[in-house]
């Protein structure tokens, strides 16, 4: 029975550092890292939300049920977070604790959660105790700091997304964008246009591969979600080059190449939790190909 136990000590230690592992790649690395946990837990929920969906037919009601999505995976996963800080330090209280296992996991959660009614016998449990404490109070600051990046993230996300309905209609469509600034005369607009999309397009890459949660995030009308806004700005710069090369301005040429790059491997790896495997960038002719008189 006692090797039983250490044999647990060494588990819950294994535990803790895979769950502190989790929470500092999803909360603090402000980068493109995987974590498998988090991954898993992004999975299930995706997973019960498509089965709760697949019957829906009504658009409006699917994505009303789907844009509880982003907050019930971050319930979920910091529910797991403290289960898994829970046993984890019960197993490591559990050689040291009289009472066995049962025992060892009400000192946890006391601790974890600063209830305070169990009290550690010696000062090697006590020390474990006074660490579950405080990894319990800094996984709750840590998620309290966490949802205003989210929430200004997706504000800035949602800000262009919203203006260029009254641009482009609703669904956003890239003719009507340019049909519509030719009605109005004000063609000279589109410069500025697709240089504040290619912004966007710069930050919305780099906030939803450091924060994946906001891939979860859903635009309020999904008949003007941000990727068909996204779509319907990219056909836009795509025709005015097209259709009217000598007059398209320079601000529409990087645009398609940019967000291509950019975006065409990301919602696979953010949705999965798995890391990105990029493509080598597309190399897009910016400007037709030189040709010489009479060739």
């Amino acid at each position: 029975m006692s090797a039983l136990r250490w044999v647990g000590f060494a588990a819950g230690l294994l535990l803790l550092l895979g769950t502190g592992s989790s929470v500092i790649k999803t909360l603090l690395i402000p980068r493109a890292t995987a974590s498998a946990f988090t991954g898993l837990v992004a999975r299930s929920v995706n997973a019960v939300f498509r089965m709760a969906t697949v019957s829906v037919s009504d658009l409006r009601r699917r994505e009303r049920i789907l844009s509880a999505g982003a907050p019930a995976f971050l319930i979920t996963l910091l529910t797991a977070w403290l289960v898994c800080l829970l046993a984890g330090f019960g197993l490591l209280l559990w050689p040291l604790t009289p009472g066995g296992l049962p025992a060892a996991l009400l000192e946890s959660g006391s601790s974890e959660f600063t209830l305070g009614f169990a009290r550690p016998h010696g000062p090697a449990p006590a020390a474990i105790v006074f660490l579950a404490g405080a990894s319990g109070l800094a996984l709750g600051a840590l998620l309290i700091a966490y949802l205003p990046v989210l929430y200004a993230a997706f504000k800035r996300r949602e800000t262009l997304v919203t203006m260029l309905e009254a641009l482009a209609g609703a669904p956003p469509w890239g003719p009507e964008l340019l049909a519509r600034q030719a009605l109005i005369g004000d063609v000279a607009y589109l410069p500025r246009l697709y240089e504040r999309w290619t912004e966007w397009a710069a930050d919305i890459s780099e906030s939803h591969t450091n924060y994946r949660t906001l891939i979860y995030f859903r635009s309020p009308d999904p008949t003007v979600s941000w990727l068909l806004s996204l779509i319907a700005v990219l056909d836009a710069a795509a025709l005015h080059q097209s259709l009217c090369p000598a007059a398209a301005p320079a601000e529409a040429r990087p645009l398609p190449a940019y967000a291509m790059a950019r975006f065409l491997d990301l919602p696979p790896a953010l949705w999965s939790g798995s890391r990105p495997q990029r493509r080598p960038a597309p190399q897009l002719p910016l400007r037709p190909p030189h040709r010489e008189p009479g060739a």
